[in-house]
């Protein structure tokens, strides 16, 4: 981070220019179970968050309320490839986390230090900003109690709960250069806050018996992540096919009525929601998970039968949703959002009284997590031209439906104004009339809707305790607010379901391809795999333009052979790769790369690690080793294994195969020595090979860009 920012004023790739910069005239804030947060923003549990610098990322650009990606006790999934299809709207067939447990924790935990440091380092200009920067950390764990009750994933809960023990280790691998930030007060609790998600088919008894078990057991803050299914198939296929024209996206009865339906939704919410309140604990739901449906569109591998759909459809059929559910149940819970959200649609969900409001698909896109700070500046945008000063005012004035709102609260029982018996109706009595009064003329003479709750408060001092004062009032406000996010959703929901933005013949388009394959090196240097890939594994370095006639040698027994060899060219500095360490092969970079062959695929592999290198023994690929004075690599090429030993200041270089060594004049590639390793009869060298080696480690290692290999020796040379 700090080096990247030193030289080229990026972090993870993401450039300062896309770092979020909050309005400070304007509250953005929310609460989520309690929780302050300084806005309802954040990835969904999906691509976006599942390790550190995906988490960095997403603080950078804006998001508040990170949904950190799902685990399960089963964490050594077989993932087929690719995974993710976001040529237009959206499809994926993975699911969970692809890490180790313990390795999901240590991300979680890295990536929450990381934004602590970042709070203290003078990058963000967020440093003194606290109500700037409260961030939620919300676990989300599945798929079954057997699985979420086992002493492992317990201890993962736990551990998020109380990460004390992790953080102290982690603290040590602060490097020397930056000891300073060793003393920093890292947040120890990561979260208390957890959101369910339920495989498709998962049944009602036992999404109960698993929040039940949270709950009671665990004593977390629970959201139950909803399916679309609840919907029932024929309103689903009828916003698919008749609404919107998706008449390729095929869903079929068994993926309905193996799932939730929704009058058991309704009554487990019901039976939880006592439970948890009897704990001192909050219970919410969550629309939506994605919608399955039939694999047809020949992307992904044709063993898997199903895909899950995302993006704008799922936006319009979880809407159609949401309302059917506040219908039935009002505001009764907490609602989260995650469905096709993008900054065209994000004011709109917040004028719902959605929270937190995810976002998955949109951020795969070109642009990646740098499309984030559009959403919050829209939504800043906004409040301005309501002259909203907070997101409550904003809910209240967003669709005109304050005053009716504010009714309909005001006529509930409880805050009618009659007498009665006890202590606390006085207060309703005398207080809340004169405030309805009051709110309601506001509203109507001036279109504001400022807070008058701590004028009314001093009002009344002499005659009641403030704090009661404040407490009855703040309630009613909020429930005047909650009320508006109800009755926003009519209106939202209906305008959303008529756009055309989600119909089908608006998002035909796909990336273009230009016709041309991707090799090793070079390409058309659109850069566009660098912020697509969520994992920021794709990076650009710069390494010497060559062209190169060479000839080849044969190593035998006392004598090296000249054979005839080829040419060799890089055309371009400017070049690309992969680090391997943080690619899980989803092929987004694939997707949006105007070249075939994938990026992932056909550019130079780099690997952290022996074992890393080791791990992955089926790809081709590079392992860089930086010595005192030598630059060393291992090389995976076509299959076989290569070394390569450097020493720039010797002008030497030694490359060795499976059978032999060769040591060059490196400014001149002359052989200078050689020698046949025992057992060996002869042995070939394609001194291609050795150029490609040499150009790869002569770029990654360059300081110009800098990326996961150079840092260290960056790092070294400045001290």
């Amino acid at each position: 981070m700090f080096v990247e920012y030193e030289r080229e004023g990026k972090i993870f790739d993401l450039p300062k220019r896309k770092f979020y910069k909050a309005d400070p005239s304007l509250d953005t804030s929310v609460r989520m179970h309690g929780h302050p947060a300084s806005s309802p923003l954040g990835p969904a549990a999906g691509p976006q968050d599942q390790m550190a610098q995906n988490i960095v990322l997403a603080w950078l650009a804006g998001s508040r309320i990170l949904e950190l990606k799902t685990v399960q006790i089963n964490d050594e999934l077989k993932i087929p490839r690719p995974c993710i299809d976001a040529h237009n709207i959206g499809y994926n067939i993975e699911w969970s986390q692809e890490l180790k447990l313990e390795q999901s924790l240590r991300e979680y935990v890295a990536g929450s230090m990381l934004i602590d440091i970042l709070k203290s380092s003078g990058m963000t200009d967020l440093e003194g900003s606290p109500e700037k920067t409260q961030t939620i950390f919300d676990m989300s764990v599945g798929y079954d109690l057997a699985g979420i009750s086992t002493p492992r994933v317990r201890t993962w809960m736990e551990s998020m709960k109380d990460a004390s023990a992790l953080v102290e280790e982690l603290r040590q691998q602060i490097p020397a250069d930056f000891k300073d930030l060793r003393h920093l007060n890292f947040n120890t609790r990561l979260s208390d806050t957890l959101t369910l998600s339920t495989f498709h088919g998962c049944p009602a008894h036992e999404i109960e018996s698993i929040v039940d078990f949270l709950l009671r057991e665990m004593g977390l803050h629970v959201i139950i992540k909803l399916n679309p299914t609840l919907l029932g198939k024929p309103a689903v296929d009828h916003f698919l096919h008749d609404v919107m024209g998706y008449h390729e996206i095929q869903t079929e009865q068994e993926f309905f009525d193996k799932d939730l339906q929704f009058d058991q939704a309704i009554e487990i919410c019901s039976r939880l929601d006592k439970t948890a309140r009897s704990l001192g604990c909050k219970l919410g739901v969550k629309f939506s998970n994605t919608l399955v449906v039939l694999n047809n569109n020949k992307f992904f591998p044709t063993t898997e039968r199903v895909m899950y759909l995302s993006g704008q459809p799922l936006h319009v059929i979880t809407l159609n949703l949401v309302r059917k559910w506040r219908q039935a149940v009002g505001g009764t819970y907490p609602v989260s959002f995650s469905a096709g959200v993008d900054a065209q649609n994000f004011c709109n969900a917040v004028a719902m009284n959605f929270t937190p409001v995810t976002t998955c698909t949109d951020l795969l896109r070109p642009g990646g997590y740098g499309r984030l700070p559009n959403y919050m500046h829209k939504l800043e945008t906004k409040m301005k031209e309501m002259g909203a000063g907070n997101l409550g005012e904003f809910i209240l004035s967003y669709e005109d439906r304050a005053v009716q709102a504010l009714d309909r609260v005001a006529d509930r029982d409880e805050w009618k104004a009659r007498e009665s018996a006890g202590t606390r109706r006085p207060l309703l009595r005398d207080v809340v009339p004169l405030f309805v009064s009051k709110f309601r003329n506001t509203l109507e003479r001036h279109g504001g809707t400022r807070n008058l709750i701590p004028e009314y408060v001093e009002f009344w001092k002499p005659q009641f305790d403030p704090a009661r004062v404040k407490e009855e009032l703040t309630r009613f406000y909020a429930e005047t607010i909650a009320e508006a996010g109800l009755l926003n959703t009519e209106v939202v929901v209906e305008r959303t379901t008529r756009d055309e933005r989600y119909h089908a013949k608006n998002n035909r388009s796909t990336p273009r391809k230009i016709g041309s394959h991707l090799y090793l090196f070079d390409c058309i240097n659109c850069d566009k795999c660098v912020p697509v890939c969520p994992n920021d594994a794709n990076f650009v370095y710069d390494t010497e333009p060559c062209s190169i006639d060479y000839v080849n040698y044969r190593v035998t027994p006392g004598e090296l052979r000249v054979e005839p060899g080829g040419h060799f060219e890089v055309q371009e500095a400017h070049q690309l790769a992969t680090f391997q360490d943080f690619c899980n092969e989803c092929g987004n970079c694939d997707v949006f790369c105007p070249e075939d062959g994938g990026p992932y695929v056909e550019k130079p592999r780099l690997f952290g690690s022996s074992a890393a290198f080791e791990k992955w023994a089926s790809h081709d690929g590079f392992l860089v080793e930086v010595g005192q004075h030598v630059e060393r690599m291992r090389a995976r090429l076509h299959g076989e294994e290569f070394s390569l030993e450097v020493d720039p200041l010797g002008n030497r270089a030694t490359f060795r195969t499976e059978y032999a060594e060769v040591e060059f004049e490196y400014s001149t590639r002359r052989p200078l020595a050689h020698r046949l390793f025992e057992g060996a009869d002869e042995a070939r060298i394609d001194v291609r090979n050795f150029l490609t080696m040499n150009s790869v480690l002569h770029g990654v290692l360059n300081p110009k860009y800098v990326n996961y290999l150079n840092v260290p020796s960056i790092t070294s040379s400045n001290r």
